[in-house]
């Protein structure tokens, strides 16, 4: 009984060391990335933060771990929302153009016009012709801002996702469903100078699946974000 014991009392010191280390990922990504930095070696640097930056420093600790979020994966929702934005533009063009020909029209009809009358009413068409246009045109430019941001916005999270994946150039990126992990760290980093500097970190980890071919993707804690404080 007692070497029954003692195996099990083992097992779970061996359950109990590992579940740690899972759940602190943070100290070893930093030490690896950090060990990168002062051998200069800016490929492995490159392998584990999107941007890699470089820190001038004689030692680093970690101040404070936010807790683990979990939050559902928004590259499906920004792509969805992107391709809504690229119609609406496509479709709007037309109105646009057909406001600015009213427009012009009316130029013409007021340009054209002899007696204060017509005039008078060639002034009114073009006046409410070049309200439709502003506000046509307006719209259009509201559009062509909205899809740019979410282009821009959809194409860096493709980008992390694939980061985090180390999957290379997945065909349906964009399509798979699942969780997105972040953490928030707090790092102070002593430089060589001597001076204190403090740097909020994000990592992130992405856990997605294929929902047609049930094929899951598991990714790996990278950092995300260096922020100086």
């Amino acid at each position: 009984m007692k070497k029954i014991g003692r195996i099990a009392l083992g097992m779970l010191l061996v359950s109990m060391a590992f579940q740690g280390c899972k759940s602190h990922p943070e100290k070893g990504l930093l030490d690896r990335y950090f060990n990168a930095i002062s051998l200069n070696d800016v490929t492995t640097m490159s392998t584990m933060a999107v941007d890699p930056i470089r820190i001038d420093f004689s030692s680093w600790k970690i101040v404070s771990v936010s807790e683990e979020k979990i939050v559902p994966a928004t590259l499906p929702d920004l792509n969805a929302t992107e391709l809504d934005l690229k119609k609406q533009l496509e479709q709007h063009v037309g109105p646009t153009l057909d406001a600015k020909d009213a427009l012009d029209v009316a130029k013409d009809e007021y340009t054209g016009a002899r007696s204060a009358a017509a005039r008078a009413a060639a002034k009114a068409k073009m006046d409410a012709a070049q309200t439709k246009y502003d506000e046509e045109y307006k719209l259009h430019q509201d559009l062509q801002r909205r899809y740019n941001e979410t282009k821009a916005a959809a194409s860096k999270e493709e980008e992390i996702t694939n980061f985090s994946l180390g999957a290379g150039q997945l065909p349906n990126i964009r399509d798979l469903k699942g969780n997105i992990h972040s953490k928030v760290l707090e790092v102070e980093v002593i430089q060589k100078d001597g001076q204190a500097k403090k740097y909020q970190i994000m990592m992130m980890m992405y856990r997605l699946k294929d929902e047609v071919t049930s094929v899951s993707h598991n990714g790996r804690w990278v950092i995300t974000r260096f922020e100086t404080l």
